[in-house]
């Protein structure tokens, strides 16, 4: 493993690599969670993964309030990369993290990311008022145990739940707070979002409305599992990701 800045962990180097995938984790998750997907890429896509602040090598850092901060570093972070042909793989919180950093590098003139992969998240549906407080210790442990992305051990010992659960604060504070702007440009790159059939955070039909974001190619891919499926489909999310990009379909004029 090595970094080529504190916001990207290089998970296996390769700077002749033609592609690379950047994957952003969930709420609470560091750069480490994708760190095996190294073992399933081809040898011409080189893996890094974004390492928000407050975890992991960073665990010194401030964290972020606000989605727009969290993203506009990323995107510099990206923007300061050699370009190639780049895919972007977001899961959960780390889906709307790679969403909004795609929008700014577009938005920059940047051409190169090609796929934009959401995970686990919807893109609508959202409550239209937005409680601005922080959740507190028993709401976020009941929260962690229904999704199943927290081991026990790190529920029931407390000096590990102390550690953890200010960063998982602070990130699920961030989602709590974050709205999709409804007026925004839609990107150019194509958009594949990905599921699990029983996901109790998402519903199939708000996972679809990530087809309105983009006016490239929109593909859904649902598989068997909970918030967390894609622990067990590490092979088959690294082949729909790196895939040769698919055409667009027709579109409906309005």
């Amino acid at each position: 493993m090595s970094t080529s800045s504190s916001w990207l962990v290089t998970h296996r180097r390769n700077p002749s690599a033609g592609r690379r995938i950047v994957c952003f984790p969930h709420a609470g998750g560091g750069a480490s969670f994708f760190r095996s997907w190294a073992q399933r890429l081809d040898s011409d896509v080189e893996l890094q993964a974004v390492q928000y602040p407050g975890r992991e090598n960073r665990l010194a850092e401030p964290l972020m309030g606000s989605m727009r901060e969290l993203a506009a570093a990323a995107a510099q972070a990206l923007s300061a990369e050699p370009e190639r042909e780049t895919i972007l793989f977001g899961h959960s919180m780390g889906a709307a993290v790679a969403y909004e950093t795609l929008r700014l590098l577009e938005s920059a003139g940047t051409s190169h990311v090609t796929r934009l992969c959401v995970s686990g998240r919807e893109m609508s549906g959202f409550p239209e008022a937005i409680d601005s407080g922080p959740r507190g210790d028993d709401n976020l442990m009941a929260t962690m145990a229904d999704l199943g992305g927290t081991r026990s051990a790190v529920l029931d010992d407390p000096d590990l739940r102390a550690m953890v659960l200010d960063i998982i604060r602070n990130d699920y504070h961030l989602i709590d707070t974050y709205r999709p702007d409804p007026a925004a440009a839609r990107v150019s790159a194509e958009v594949v979002a990905l599921t699990g059939d029983r996901d109790p955070q998402v519903d199939m039909a708000q996972v679809k409305a990530w087809e309105s974001v983009t006016t490239g190619a929109f593909s859904l891919h649902v598989f068997s599992g909970d918030h967390f499926y894609l622990t067990s489909h590490v092979r088959s999310l690294v082949e729909i990701a790196t895939a040769p990009r698919a055409r667009p379909a027709a579109r409906a004029r309005s």
